[in-house]
């Protein structure tokens, strides 16, 4: 169950990863100085704290082909949704939209991929499809009662 406090670790930094993104790219005065400054932070955080512990086990070795070309093909992908999400800032779109839509969103499409890459052996149940109607209500009810 200790899983749980990574899970609350990864929505705490999610969360808060919009509106500091935004603020940063603001302060910064262009969009490609905040990017590069995201990427700046990927490389202390996930390649040397990686390293690191890898190195301490003895287990830098032992990479193989299609691991790797996956993992790194889901590294581009986060990189590009962060892409993504500053030029959504810098086309006028705010934290409080641009995040909601993004975290209502990556769910529904997370789940659908899912599926598709690791089918399920039965038929999903029916209340997956009410699931999927309330994420999207539920984010436009975030979107129209959002602080202003």
């Amino acid at each position: 169950m200790s899983w749980i406090v990574f899970v609350l670790g990864a929505v705490l930094s999610w969360g808060i990863y919009g509106p500091m993104l935004h603020r940063g790219q603001v302060l910064l005065g262009n969009p490609l100085r905040a990017l590069l400054c995201v990427g700046i932070a990927y490389v202390l955080v996930a390649v040397l704290v990686p390293v690191g512990a890898l190195s301490a086990g003895g287990e830098l070795r032992g990479f193989n082909g299609p691991g790797t070309i996956a993992a790194t093909a889901g590294g581009a992908l986060g990189a590009l949704g962060a892409v993504c999400i500053i030029w959504a800032f810098k086309s006028g779109g705010m934290p409080s939209y641009v995040m909601a839509l993004v975290f209502a969103g990556a769910p529904l499409v997370n789940v659908i991929v899912s599926a598709v890459m690791h089918p399920p052996k039965q038929a999903p149940n029916p209340l997956l499809y009410v699931g999927f109607v309330l994420a999207a209500v539920g984010a436009g009810l975030v979107l129209r009662y959002r602080p202003t």
